[in-house]
């Protein structure tokens, strides 16, 4: 059985689907006092023969509205029809009239028709365990061939790919498994090198902030990095992306609280969703040089677990004394982002991470929240948010915050306190960020900005075109950030 999935403007209610006359067909059905809002749906059958045809308004004055709104009410309508089709059985192939916008339309598609189960019965496609992949219950295609709609489904199975990262459970994506996975994903996609670090490698870099956090875990930590050289020159500088790995987080000595503490599955999410943006750049053969670095390790109070109190000297050589074992996503990152900006010397440097409960109080899971040294590069992130509708809120990064981290017997301290807790963290990464500040009047030699995940890394209720679960978020902003700069 196939179907049409047919998103229409009530005031133009026209499509280039056989058979189908939209205004006629939702003229069968109840019509309220007021019109429908835009998303509401009603499946036809065998209209045409043979077919099921799902309709989805675009709701009233849709071609008044702005560019950015319009896409976003084509993505909940799309949304909206797929997550309806993929209940019945027997269906196959889904045609789609994506001439609203064609981008939107193959996002919200493949966003909607994900959920991520390890069920037997009937047998998951996300089981680790699989000799041959199981195909999507459905098949998409657009009745107006595009390169938008190719983009989109980049887009979106790529999110799709950070959500299965963060969902799989800790057993099996363990640093090595993520590193595994990566490879994997990369296969014969030109211009890439991946590079699997050791921590004989990190200790060798004087990566002991990052090492300290190994200490409680028997799994042995993983250093990733991937090197994409899709620019016309590949000695032209690089843009970066830093994600924190952590791939269960118990707290360490420091131990979390039992209840919820399964969803610290999810805490590798900012390593998740650079390593898929970047499979989207790559994919995309975007002409940029991109850098991807990854800190991996489990936090565990094991025997030799690092303890509150404990100081240890970062690859940038300041010192650093361990507050809270259960503030370890700034450990990781510090020397991974120190190594990345020293050792490529990027133009940008853009680190994402489930950082901080305190970004979950201040934004819910509604705004990824930033912390930027530079202006442009804060515009460029929101307009790119704002385009994908995966929108970020910009926090303040503001020496006052200093004296709760810098009044301790080491340089920085790694908490302080719950008051503004994501600022202090932000704050405790900027050291780190080196060239991000200018010296001796010179001007920075690099853009940084970070990206607290920790709201927005999990959706706790459904959307149109999106279950509740982990989000895969902001891969989509990250690759239309990158589409934006290198202008393709």
């Amino acid at each position: 059985m196939s179907a049409y999935v047919l998103p229409f403007d009530p005031q133009s209610p026209t499509t280039t689907a056989t058979g189908v006359d939209p205004a006629q067909l939702w003229s069968l059905t109840p019509q309220g006092e007021k019109p429908a809002k835009a998303g509401t749906t009603r499946t036809f059958f065998n209209t045409p023969a043979s077919k099921v045809t799902t309709l989805a308004t675009l709701g009233e004055g849709f071609a008044a509205k702005k560019a950015g709104v319009k896409r976003e009410i084509v993505r909940k309508s799309v949304g909206n029809a797929v997550k309806e089709l993929k209940g019945y059985e027997g269906l196959k192939d889904v045609a789609i009239d994506a001439s609203a916008d064609p981008h939107a339309a193959a996002v919200a598609a493949h966003l909607a028709l994900y959920k991520f189960t390890l069920k037997t019965s009937p047998p998951s496609r996300f089981n680790p365990n699989l000799a041959e992949p199981i195909p999507e219950k459905l098949t998409f295609t657009p009745l107006q061939e595009s390169k938008e709609w190719d983009r989109g489904v980049v887009y979106a199975q790529s999110q799709n790919l950070a959500r299965t990262l963060m969902e799989l459970p800790a057993n099996m994506m363990t640093p090595t498994a993520f590193c595994d996975r990566v490879k994997k994903e990369f296969e014969e996609i030109p211009n890439v090198e991946i590079i699997v670090r050791d921590e004989v490698w990190a200790a060798e870099k004087n990566m002991n902030v990052f090492l300290s956090v190994t200490h409680g875990t028997s799994e042995p930590a993983k250093f990733l990095e991937i090197h994409y050289k899709g620019a016309a020159n590949k000695d032209e500088q690089p843009l970066a992306f830093v994600g924190k790995g952590i791939t269960f987080d118990s707290g360490g000595i420091s131990l979390k609280p039992g209840a919820g503490m399964k969803l610290m599955r999810g805490d590798m999410g900012g390593a998740a969703t650079v390593v898929s943006a970047a499979l989207a750049i790559a994919k995309l053969q975007l002409p940029v040089n991109l850098v991807v670095s990854t800190p991996l390790t489990e936090n565990m109070p094991g025997p030799s677990a690092t303890k509150p109190g404990d100081i240890v000297y970062a690859m940038n050589g300041k010192s650093v004394e361990v507050d809270n074992t259960d503030a370890e996503g700034r450990l990781v990152l510090s020397d991974a982002i120190y190594y990345t900006a020293t050792e490529y010397k990027p133009h940008t440097l853009i680190d994402v991470a489930t950082l901080t409960g305190a970004v979950v109080i201040a934004l819910g899971e509604v705004y990824s929240g930033v912390f930027s040294t530079s202006d442009e590069l804060w515009e460029q992130l929101h307009g790119a948010g704002e385009s994908e509708y995966d929108r970020f809120w910009r926090m303040p990064l503001d020496e006052d915050f200093g004296p709760q981290i810098y009044s301790s017997n080491a340089d920085l301290q790694n908490t302080g306190g719950r008051p503004a807790g994501s600022c202090t963290a932000a704050l405790f990464l900027k050291p780190f960020a080196e060239g991000s500040e200018g010296k001796d009047g010179e001007d920075p030699t690099m853009k940084w900005a970070h990206i607290d995940i920790a709201g927005s890394m999990e959706a706790t209720r459904p959307t149109p075109y999106q279950e509740k679960g982990m989000t895969g978020r902001p891969v989509r902003a990250l690759v239309e950030y990158v589409r934006r700069l290198s202008n393709a």
